[in-house]
């Protein structure tokens, strides 16, 4: 099982590569608010699925930036939902 999980590793970390980077394209194009949940949760999914990546193919400054992606991202999270509610 350890063989496969880490076998798809490099797919899952090029997945959430495409979630931040369709996140910030969105953004930059106008097409979300930063303060939208679809863009936090874009960002939050992303990083954590870099993470997994990391954890089979180990980069400390990496996993830092992702910690703190998802931590910024759970902030975002939380102020989109109560602004919807």
């Amino acid at each position: 099982m350890h063989h496969f999980l880490y076998q798809i590793s490099d797919k899952v970390g090029l997945l959430g590569v495409a979630c931040i980077l369709i996140a910030y394209f969105l953004i930059s194009t106008a097409y979300v608010k930063s303060n939208s949940l679809k863009y936090q949760l874009l960002n939050f999914t992303g990083a954590w699925l870099i993470l997994y990546s990391l954890y089979f193919h180990w980069n400390l400054p990496s996993v830092v930036i992702e910690v703190a992606w998802i931590l910024i991202s759970i902030i975002g999270i939380v102020r989109a939902l109560r602004s919807n509610a």
